[in-house]
């Protein structure tokens, strides 16, 4: 004959890896604002940046901004190498096109 299982123990161990599973992905989206920058800008600020990426269906802009956070990634790994290197990208664009001011960050 098995032996039966516990069930609310097993519930309780799920809830709390699905606990810890959020807390970290909470921890995570804060340090990727952190290194981007973003955390320099406005909470309305980025709210509203990332619901204009959230709503935001052209496929291509979508290809674009993936390629630049590749690239902000590849670079971030390659920390060691001269700064001339990491600045082969170019400054981040406003949903319009347009540049942000010298010193500001772009949410794009």
């Amino acid at each position: 004959m098995r032996k039966p299982r516990d069930f609310d123990t097993e519930l309780k161990a799920l809830e709390d890896k699905a606990r810890q599973l959020k807390a970290r992905k909470v921890q995570q989206l804060g340090d990727l604002v952190i290194a981007t920058g973003a955390d320099a800008l406005t909470a309305e600020e980025l709210a509203g940046a990332l619901l204009v990426l959230a709503e935001t269906k052209d496929p291509g802009r979508m290809e674009a901004w993936a390629r630049r956070g590749a690239a902000f990634f590849h670079g971030r790994a390659r920390r060691s190498t001269t700064s001339a290197e990491n600045n082969d990208v170019s400054p981040p664009t406003q949903p319009g096109g347009t540049q942000p001011p010298s010193g500001s960050t772009g949410a794009a």
